[in-house]
């Protein structure tokens, strides 16, 4: 991490697939071309349920699912959405192939398993960790970038 960014961090807890969906919807008043959100989490965390929300948030009014096995879907809303899910690649290198790399600055970004290639994300990426308790809730890390004062 540049010396010159702090992270701040936020934590929400998720009771249901619409309180996740808020969460997202969220996070999509904040979005900007350029924006990257790194979503980790196991399978059936509810990545893409947070992902459904912030598309929805930015006025997508069709269905939005997981990009497993297309690797990308585009959202035209504004600021448009690309929506990759990474599971199914074998190589880091792979991100490079699909063409993630064109939408990181037009696009704001949802990223599903980005640790599949841990090297390709700028430094103010946010991160956002889904854990999911054994209660059935999700506990949702939210961790942005922070410009430290001088």
């Amino acid at each position: 991490m540049d010396p010159g960014v702090s992270l701040s961090q936020t934590e929400q807890v998720a009771t249901s697939s619409e309180a996740m969906e808020q969460i997202g919807a969220t996070l999509a008043a904040e979005a900007t071309p350029g924006l990257v959100l790194l979503l980790t989490g196991e399978l059936g965390a509810g990545k893409t349920t947070l992902a459904r929300g912030f598309v929805r948030a930015l006025g997508y009014a069709g269905e939005v699912r997981s990009p497993t096995f297309n690797l990308v879907f585009l959202y035209d809303t504004q600021p448009p959405v690309c929506h990759a899910d990474l599971y199914r690649l074998n190589r880091a290198a792979e991100v490079e192939d699909i063409g993630l790399a064109d939408y990181l600055s037009t696009h704001a970004l949802l990223v599903e398993w980005p640790e599949r290639a841990p090297d390709f994300w700028p430094e103010d990426a946010w991160r956002i960790g889904i854990l999911s308790e054994p209660d059935g809730t999700r506990k949702v890390t939210i961790n942005r970038p922070q410009p430290e004062e001088s």
